[in-house]
């Protein structure tokens, strides 16, 4: 196998202009290139494997997604029906999250465009008349790793599955604001409404699966929720403060 090798001549000052004299040496680089090429190649390989992964998971979610659609249209039971139906809007938020990550660089996704996209998916698959329901994203300049942007993008989608199901019964227009802000290593993930409100009756009630799943995800995040009533309508906040979860710090604020 041939060898390669990297010669370097540096010239020697001694304040003798008559003799010039350099310093050759020969390095042999062979091992150091074979190593670099298996490193690219192998990052290459990896790279076409997540992307035929991504393909895979986005075809998977969305057989299940028809599947739903098609069982709940055959059901003649109106609360199973309901169950299928939220169980194919979280199977679509999952798509749309995912979808949204495949989209972005590697490394930290920028919050502002991340979850803009991912409200403009949501409300394009979830809002029939958007004269009437309208969804909006406030957000800073904030950027989290992938790994907490999941987790925020599905409480957003969460929050927002539940505020469509409950906040505009029959014709009720309204307005949803996801809003997200930090303060140093404290941050705040709102999803807001302008709706009913929370009646006394569910408010009661056993929590439901949606908001077991926000309590658990919230929860990874060390953050805690809050919800509370808008007058009109409610917010739902997730809080993270880094004096009450012992400096834990779970989000990166560029």
């Amino acid at each position: 196998m041939p060898r390669r090798l990297v010669l370097n001549a540096q010239k020697l000052d001694y304040g003798d202009a008559e003799q010039v004299r350099l310093l050759l040496t020969i390095s042999d680089v062979t091992e150091a290139r074979i190593s670099e090429k298996l490193k690219d190649d192998l990052l290459r390989e990896k790279a076409i494997l997540l992307q035929e992964l991504q393909h895979r998971v986005a075809n998977s979610l969305q057989i299940i997604a028809s599947v739903l659609m098609q069982s709940a249209r055959r059901v003649q039971s109106e609360e199973t029906r309901g169950h299928l139906h939220d169980a194919h809007n979280r199977v679509m938020s999952i798509a749309t999250v995912q979808q949204q990550l495949a989209a972005s660089r590697l490394g930290d996704v920028e919050l502002r465009g991340y979850l803009t996209q991912l409200c403009q998916s949501l409300g394009a698959s979830m809002i029939h008349d958007h004269d009437q329901v309208s969804l909006a994203v406030t957000a800073d300049d904030s950027s989290v790793n992938a790994d907490i942007s999941v987790s925020l993008g599905l409480i957003v989608t969460e929050l927002v599955i539940n505020a469509l199901k409950h906040a505009f019964p029959g014709e009720r227009s309204g307005k949803i604001l996801v809003d997200y802000l930090s303060r140093g290593q404290d941050w705040t993930l709102s999803v807001s409404d302008d709706g009913v409100g929370t009646p006394q009756s569910l408010a009661d009630a056993k929590p439901g699966l949606g908001t077991s799943i926000v309590e658990a995800l919230a929860n990874q995040l060390k953050a805690t929720v809050d919800t509370a009533g808008a007058h009109p309508g409610t917010t739902v906040s997730i809080v993270h403060t880094v004096s009450d979860v012992g400096g834990v710090d779970p989000a990166k604020v560029a």
